[in-house]
């Protein structure tokens, strides 16, 4: 049996599709929404959704622009980085 990853469309956040490959995002026509676009994997998503109701101290969250916020979750949940990794501070 093949491991599947689960991965969230970003335009209607409702439904999900499960492939048997590991990547960030992948894009393609949402059958829920209809729209073209982003395909989050599932962890980064989990990982952002964490950090929209628990702002990270260490990181300006509120500065982010959306597809700022997703690139910093996929580093963490994907790359193994820390919030030690990023400079965008309170100040």
């Amino acid at each position: 049996m093949t491991d599947t990853r689960t991965y969230r469309c970003l335009n209607c956040l409702e439904h999900t599709v499960e492939r048997e490959y590991d990547v960030s995002h992948i894009s393609f026509t949402c059958d829920n929404c209809g729209e073209f676009g982003r395909f989050v994997h599932d962890g980064v998503y989990a990982k952002y959704e964490d950090f929209e109701d628990s702002p990270p101290d260490a990181l300006a969250w509120d500065r982010l622009s959306r597809m700022e916020k997703f690139r910093v979750a996929e580093r963490i949940v994907r790359a193994g980085k820390t919030l030690d990794d990023f400079d965008v501070g309170n100040g």
